[in-house]
Formats: C-alpha cells, structure tokens, sequence
C-alpha cells in the first residue's frame, strides 16, 4: 500500500463511485458481452470518439465482420468504408491487422494476458488492459483519460503526476473480483459527472481543429477512394492543390502506411490512385 492511498480511503472512494454507478449506469452494446473480439472492437473505436457515435459503427462492424476470422479476411476498402465517420482511419486498417496477427499466432482466438496482447498492432498500454477487464474481469487497472482525471482530483495529486504512479494508485484501487464493473463505474462516473469541466483537469494531450488540418484531408481523400475504383493522381494533385500540408505527401504518407497503392494506369498515360488490395 502506497503512502498516497490509505485503507481508509479506498472504502469511501469505491462506495462513492459504485453508488453513482447505481443510480446513473449508461446502457452499451459491448457492456452485454465478453466476447473477447467484440470488446477489442468497442475499445479501439471507443479512442478519441464518443460513446454514442460509436453504437451505429459498432453493431454495423460486427454485423460485417462477426469474428476475428471474418474481418482478417476482409478487403481493405470494406473494412475503410464500414469504418468511416470514426475518425483516424489508421485505426480500421490498424484493427484489421490485429486480427490477421490474431488468426496467424493464436488460432484466431484474442489473447487474453495484456504482454501477449501489447504486441499486436496498435495495442497500447490502455487497451492491452482494458480489453481482459472488460472481457475476463482481469483485477488490472487500466487508465485512460477520465480514470486519470478522477484519480488526480480525488486523492488530490498533481496534475503532472507521473504516468507509473497513476498505474500504480489505480491496481491499488481496483476491487478484486469486481474489476469490469468497477472500471464501467468509473467511465461514467468520469464521463458524467466528475468532467473536464467540473475539475479543470484537462488531458495531457489535446485533439487539435479538425477542419482543415491534415487529418481532415487524409480523411476526405480516403473517404473518395472507397468510393471509387480509383483516382487520377493529375486529377487530386489539382483538386486538392490548396493543401496546405502538400497533397502529394499525404499521398506518399497513405502509401507508407499500406492504405493506398499508387500505380501506372493501364488503360492510359498518367497514375492513378486507389486503396490497397
């Protein structure tokens, strides 16, 4: 036991976030399963979005692809398409490649240990926790933007706490036995009451204007390839020649990253553009 969290404290603290939890606890889809796939795909949209635009894209998803299997085996267009309105679409062709590791190195089954699952592609410190909480009940404590918030201004820590004692305080909070529900206790009890605003607490790292930076033109040129076979790159480099961020390394970007092929158009001069296959 940490000098910063007491016996004392803990009780208090529980009680008061399961009673909130009690009188107020949001409804989920992914809060009905433990499917150990279903809740990976739930907590890789649920990174930088809301809880309510992420329902529509969530039963959608699984609809599409129901397992592991499904979504390795997907083409990359479908997987963009479905993926489209979440935002940062790295993270579709992120969890497709999950899933492909998934079906490669576990038999299609999702790890259940946070070291097995940190190895995969896109997995971070958060989510190889908060996967096993939400699935298996795992007594580990994974911290994500509110549970930070709610841990800095209750036991009154400095807002630049470390990130080691944050992990630290939080697995000495986390009732055993009852880790899933207390870590929904704390979503939504962070969530909805104990805000940003509330507190003044703001996150380490802030989402920068949308309109117009260059995620916003990764995402619309992206948006036109799925809906296209494929694209002049003559044509792009013209419609988008007002990026500010060079259109032509926005393109260069997406190929690196395996989202988008490049090649000679066979059907006449010029290259085209179109997603990968």
């Amino acid at each position: 036991m940490s000098s910063i969290v007491t016996p004392e404290m803990i009780g208090p603290f529980r009680e008061k976030v399961f009673a909130f939890f009690r009188e107020n606890r949001r409804s989920f889809p992914w809060r009905e399963t433990t499917d150990r796939y279903a809740i990976m795909v739930s907590e890789i949209m649920l990174q930088q979005t809301q809880a309510e635009r992420v329902i529509p894209k969530y039963t959608a998803w699984l609809d599409r692809f129901p397992d592991v299997a499904a979504l390795s085996y997907a083409p990359l267009r479908d997987v963009l398409s479905l993926w489209s309105g979440l935002g940062y679409n790295s993270r579709g062709q992120r969890l497709q490649l999950c899933a492909r590791s998934i079906v490669e190195r576990y038999d299609g089954i999702v790890p259940a240990t946070p070291s097995e699952l940190k190895t995969l592609p896109g997995i971070g410190d958060y989510t190889c926790r908060s996967i096993p909480v939400f699935a298996d009940n795992l007594d580990t404590a994974a911290v994500d933007t509110n549970i930070r918030r709610i841990i800095v201004h209750e036991l009154a820590l400095p807002e630049d706490a470390s990130k080691h004692l944050i992990q630290a305080v939080a697995e000495e909070l986390v009732p055993k036995g009852r880790s899933c529900e207390w870590h929904n206790a704390l979503m939504d009890y962070g969530a909805m009451f104990l805000t940003s605003r509330r507190t003044g607490i703001r996150p380490l790292t802030k989402q920068s204007k949308f309109h117009g930076s260059k995620r916003w033109y990764r995402g619309r040129l992206l948006k036109e390839l799925v809906a296209s076979d494929q694209l002049f790159l003559e044509e792009v480099e013209e419609r988008y020649c007002q990026c500010p961020w060079g259109i032509r390394e926005i393109i260069l970007e997406l190929v690196c990253e395996g989202l988008v092929e490049e090649s000679v158009n066979r059907d006449g001069p010029g290259r085209v553009l179109k997603i990968r296959e």
